[in-house]
């Protein structure tokens, strides 16, 4: 037996566990090849293939649960802070907002085949006050789906797997090079990709007393709520005389975006990401007198300003 194959024959549920567990917890160590590679083992007799499914699930559930009661304890501030330290930031919470409100519990399941979603429903969950019945019902299905596929695709292409643990063994630390870069090189996109975003949100924004002394003006500006939906009903507060968009609807209400009129745009994200993201859109579209709202609406609050409370 090879080298690698006896270390993963002796450690291997010790290392789907570990791998399963860091990875829900966040870490960018991806878990599906250690689970196709332990299907593989499992196939050919070498590890038990209902401990590798067991643990597999249990390090997946202890992970989850602990997001989704983070998410039931701090709400909104622990989906600021994934988006934060996420590599796509706001988009990747933003997407599974939407994803949440759309397909409820199916979410749940389907986050996990998502990339970059996975970590982000369980705590949106608890966020949004889902109970524990339904969450622990509905993530389950998508962990036992996760992971039986995975394993089963071990399982199926267990040859293939072998051929190809042979040629790492082979070229060993070239192999750990070749991966090693091709990690490097993903993230550098990643962060990349981030700069780029923080580029487009440099753009001049409006301070909440600004905003404030504006509004009592004879022509005030139009205020646009672009928080979504589920993000609405953890806060129902929202800036007096705010008109309700989500980003998808913008072009499709244009009619309701006067051009002649000042526009201003508040979310609750980092860095007015979503603010800045519907501003630019319509900048795009020959818009010039749109601006983000700085600090959102928890700055306005901070300021003291008034507020309502949808019911």
């Amino acid at each position: 037996m090879s080298e690698i194959l006896r270390l993963i024959s002796e450690h291997g549920l010790t290392i789907v566990f570990v791998n399963v567990l860091v990875e829900q917890l966040g870490l960018p160590l991806p878990a599906i090849p250690t689970l196709v590679v332990a299907g593989g083992l499992a196939g050919d007799g070498k590890l038990p293939v209902a401990a590798i499914f067991g643990l597999a699930f249990l390090a997946c559930a202890i992970g989850d649960g602990l997001w989704f009661l983070a998410g039931r304890i701090w709400g909104r501030r622990v989906m600021r802070l994934l988006c934060r330290i996420s590599l796509s930031p706001d988009s990747c919470v933003r997407q599974t907002e939407v994803h949440f409100e759309r397909w409820g519990g199916w979410s749940l399941v389907l986050a996990k085949f998502i990339p970059g979603l996975s970590t982000i429903a369980p705590p949106l969950a608890g966020a949004t006050r889902v109970g524990w019945a339904r969450f622990l019902f509905w993530n389950s299905i998508g962990v036992a789906l996760w992971v039986g596929i995975a394993v089963g695709a071990g399982w199926i292409f267990r040859g293939q797997i072998a051929q190809l643990l042979g040629l790492v063994e082979r070229f060993g630390a070239a192999a750990l090079e070749i991966a090693g870069a091709l990690l490097a090189l993903y993230i550098a996109f990643k962060w990349w990709e981030r700069q780029r975003f923080y580029r487009m949100l440099r753009m001049a924004r409006v301070t909440v007393d600004e905003l404030r002394a504006a509004m009592k003006q004879d022509k005030p500006p139009l205020v646009v709520d672009v928080r979504s939906g589920p993000n609405r009903k953890l806060d129902p507060r929202f800036i007096p005389g705010a008109l309700e968009m989500e980003i998808n609807e913008v072009e499709a209400r244009l009619a309701e975006l006067p051009e002649d009129r000042e526009l201003v745009f508040y979310c609750d994200c980092p860095n007015e990401a979503s603010a800045a993201h519907v501003a630019k859109i319509l900048i795009d579209l020959g818009y010039t007198r749109v601006r983000p709202l700085q600090g959102g609406l928890d700055a306005w609050i901070a300021a003291g300003h008034e507020v309502e409370e949808r019911k």
